[in-house]
């Protein structure tokens, strides 16, 4: 440790706001040099290569072959598939000195669909998993915690090629199972939740989420049925349509002073002699979306008085378009918006597309807006007085909610994203025309699976799971070290044997950090405990005596050992 590359520090950094952040930094693995961009230093690095070989040796056990593409790539493949524009703001665009159009890889779906379609052609070569181990690129609005969401960061994406749909499905599941077993040697607590493609496109899709509170990523399941999924994929269980011969006229009421939900369930009650809920009322929520390449559009969406729109789930539900809340001039360009007193009527009647909360069955009632300031209507009956255009998944899920599966009520998490697996289908061989010649002679048309696992993220999601009030815990398969030796004795024969004893673990393969510094125990034993090597080796005062301690960084307990069964006593507890 007298000639590591390592300074520890005993405050937290100033801009880190959750467990990880400050451990990794205060224990010297990673230092920031920008917004969401860090350097890896020599505990950092080893921590991270630990984790890409446990991900690289899995990978390999399923037959898949790693490769290693440019970061940097030229925008045609991206123009053929859109991306280039359905990116958005978080594609890092740049041109080199004659003008050419780059980009900093985020993903490389494109880019493996194009290697393979220029190196294979018969159906004699599949089917193929390709993957890369490889820095990535995405310009995040607000990077945070950080490397769990950074603007530059490791990740592993492999790609499945198969010729048929079973195919893809073996391929699906044996990276599915792959990703189980990394991050069982990893330690790492986990759930699976069904997802959305976003723009990634494709069919099946599954996250692999870390229980973590400092995660982004909201979940719901059901305890009854083990139904998991992510917010964004939660499909709300409408109820059955009600017939609804016989029930009243809608009638239009004033309402003075009433933009909000809360101040109309007031005068609802008021109107109705009794206590009105928000639950009875319809929101109308006006926003404009643009496709790739197309013009803003408006589009009003209906929900439930009683619920917020869930921005994550309403993004996803119209991807690959760009959504925007409606600012004061595109109310003043179409004043048929009351603001505060929208309802289907106007929006139907001007040619606004109009889509509903899936709890909007035909035959319920609601109050809503009458399309003229301080006026709602009363009574209004889906599929008798409006019919909208479709449904959205845009409202918030909330504990209790039902499952989609019927079997209960949802209660919702936070997760770190730390995989993701998707059955992509022929998107991007489509795209370029991949096709390679069929077993009858005829072309075949491959189709891809993609699959991902946050590399460096996973190593900030062990931290944030595996840390104590004193610093980090390691797991043996991922720490910097097998054993972390503390000489807590100045006596020159206990450096001696300290010293020694490193020598014969080293010969026995275990790497070990030697604190050989000039420093007091105290702050030698801060650090042991800061750093996080899960066995420390304590030569100090019994070495007088003949024995040596061992400390478990998980456990906290230690035991000494008799010196002449020190090398052997530690071996075990290292290899377990």
């Amino acid at each position: 440790m007298s000639h590591l590359f390592l300074r520890t520090l005993r405050d937290d950094p100033a801009d880190a706001e959750v467990a990880s952040h400050k451990l990794l930094v205060r224990a010297g693995y990673v230092r920031r040099i920008a917004p969401g961009v860090y350097s890896w230093l020599p505990l950092g690095l080893k921590v991270l290569r630990q984790v890409e070989r446990v991900v690289r040796e899995e990978m390999n056990a399923i037959g898949a072959q790693e490769i290693s593409l440019p970061a940097l790539l030229p925008r045609d493949p991206y123009e053929t598939t859109n991306r280039w524009t359905e990116y958005g703001d978080g594609l890092f665009r740049l041109q080199d000195r004659k003008g050419g159009d780059y980009l900093l890889g985020p993903t490389h779906e494109e880019m493996f669909a194009l290697t393979v379609k220029g190196e294979y052609n018969s159906y004699k070569d599949f089917p193929v998993t390709l993957y890369q181990i490889q820095t990535k690129y995405r310009d995040e609005e607000r990077p945070r915690a950080g490397i769990l969401r950074g603007r530059e960061f490791v990740m592993k994406d492999s790609y499945s090629f198969d010729l048929t749909d079973e195919g893809l499905t073996r391929s699906y599941q044996a990276h599915r199972d792959a990703y189980e077993r990394i991050f069982a040697r990893l330690g790492v607590k986990y759930v699976i939740v069904s997802a959305t493609s976003g723009a990634m496109g494709g069919s099946a899709s599954e996250e692999f989420l870390a229980e973590s509170d400092a995660g982004e990523d909201t979940y719901v399941r059901c305890l009854e049925s083990g139904y998991a999924a992510n917010v964004e994929a939660v499909k709300t269980l409408a109820p059955e349509p009600i017939p609804f011969d016989g029930l009243p006229d809608a009638v239009v009421h004033d309402t003075p002073d009433t933009p909000t939900i809360e101040s109309l369930v007031a005068s609802a009650s008021q109107v109705l002699g009794r206590e009105v809920t928000a639950a009875e009322t319809l929101k109308n929520i006006l926003v404009k979306v643009r496709q790739p390449g197309g013009d803003w559009e408006l589009l009003g969406i209906g929900i439930p008085g009683d619920r917020e729109v869930d921005d994550k789930r309403l993004e996803a539900s119209l991807e690959p378009a760009e959504v925007e809340l409606l600012g004061e001039s595109d109310f003043t360009a179409n004043p048929f918006l009351v603001k505060g007193y929208i309802g289907p009527k106007a929006l139907l009647d001007n040619g606004v597309r109009y889509l509903v909360d899936p709890r909007v069955v035909d035959g319920t009632s609601w109050i809503t807006g009458a399309d003229e300031e301080g006026k709602h209507v009363f009574g209004l009956v889906a599929g008798r007085d409006f019919t909208p255009d479709g449904t959205i998944e845009a409202a918030e899920v909330r504990d209790g909610d039902p499952s989609p599966d019927g079997a209960g009520p949802l209660v919702s998490a936070r997760g770190i994203e730390i995989g993701h697996v998707f059955q992509l289908g022929r998107k991007y061989t489509d795209a370029f025309a991949v096709d390679v010649l069929g077993e009858n002679g005829k072309p075949v048309r491959p189709t891809m699976g993609s699959y991902g696992v946050g590399v460096s993220r996973l190593v900030a999601v062990i931290a944030e799971q595996q840390h104590d009030d004193k610093g980090l815990r390691w797991p043996a398969e991922v720490a910097p070290f097998g054993v972390h030796l503390v000489i807590a004795n100045k006596d020159d024969a206990a450096r001696e044997g300290a010293e020694g004893l490193a020598a014969d673990l080293d010969k026995a393969g275990v790497e070990v950090l030697l604190d050989d510094r000039k420093a007091s125990p105290g702050v030698k034993f801060k650090d042991s405990e800061l750093l996080g090597v899960p066995l420390v080796v304590v030569v100090g005062r019994g070495w007088a005596e003949g024995n040596v301690e061992l400390r478990d960084r998980f456990t906290g307990e230690s035991r000494e050992v008799p010196v002449e069964s020190a090398l052997q006593e530690i071996l075990a507890a290292v290899r377990g």
